[in-house]
């Protein structure tokens, strides 16, 4: 049974969560010890269709990624689900859609749609009455209180700090179950969203290389106050960057002999992903 990733936020002591986009990725964040994932809507973008983070994914697609993952991981799985893609009732739809799936929580944003990545120049958001539906929406249409909503304000680099800080105060009054203030510009902003939330709800700090937002350790981060830390997109970005590395001197040298000191061969790849274990369970039915 997937742990109680309400109850784990319960406790005094921040939950990193690094970013994944697939089983694969998902397995091997769980072996590596971390005790919940996060589903970066950005990255699925990056990986399944080769695009990027404006809306182009929808939310059958989020779907069926999630579930492939919560099949194969047994550790908490937050997902993005961006805005709900849609209105209130695209949100109810979608939340259910989420939960059947697996998703321990689902974080949704305040952006128009169609949306685009939170550290992207161009932003625009909804009226705060119409997030607050949608938010309402989302919290009646979870099956169970384990399934927790998060709401994220993408509002200040919209309409400033004091609107940023009084749109999370509406979503708070909603009764959800953590806060997100997207892109906080400086440690000083960190610090204030900390000063004045922490204390009453888990706040969410989202970590993305060259983004808007300072970059710190989850410990460093913790003590400031936040509960979650994720690193969203910098599982696809790692993996960016060693396939590239890898095609060009497969291209240049026509063989993957250079590159067998920093990648798997056949048998070590099968004894990461499970096979003679999967092998094993087979044989007991034949």
């Amino acid at each position: 049974m997937t742990p109680s990733l309400r109850l784990r936020l319960q406790q005094d002591r921040v939950l990193l969560a690094p970013g994944i986009y697939d089983a694969f990725t998902a397995l091997i964040a769980e072996q590596s010890g971390f005790k919940a994932l996060y589903l970066s809507g950005a990255s699925i973008a990056y990986t399944r269709l080769g695009r990027s983070d404006i809306g182009l994914t929808t939310a059958t697609e989020v779907a069926d990624t999630l579930a492939r993952i919560t099949e194969r991981v047994s550790v908490p799985v937050i997902v993005d689900a961006d805005t709900g893609f849609g209105n209130a009732l695209n949100t109810m739809r979608t939340v259910r859609a989420f939960e059947r799936a697996g998703a321990a929580m689902l974080q949704l944003e305040d952006q128009t749609f169609p949306k685009r990545c939170g550290h992207l120049d161009g932003k625009t958001v909804v009226p705060v009455a119409e997030m607050c539906g949608k938010l309402r929406a989302a919290l009646d249409a979870r099956q169970s209180e384990q399934t927790l909503v998060l709401a994220r304000t993408d509002a200040l680099a919209v309409e400033g700090w004091e609107a940023t800080m009084e749109r999370a105060e509406a979503y708070l009054a909603c009764g959800v179950d953590a806060l997100f203030i997207e892109a906080l510009r400086s440690p000083q902003q960190m610090e204030q969203a900390c000063a004045r939330f922490a204390g009453r709800i888990p706040l969410l700090a989202n970590m993305v290389e060259g983004g808007k937002t300072p970059i710190y350790s989850a410990a460093e981060l913790g003590a400031k106050g936040f509960r979650i830390v994720i690193f969203p997109g910098g599982t696809a970005r790692a993996a960016g960057f060693a396939l590239q590395k890898y095609y060009a001197s497969l291209h240049q040298h026509q063989t993957t002999a250079p590159m067998q000191g920093a990648m798997f061969d056949f048998d070590q790849l099968n004894a990461l992903i499970g096979t003679p274990e999967l092998l094993a369970l087979g044989q007991r039915y034949e």
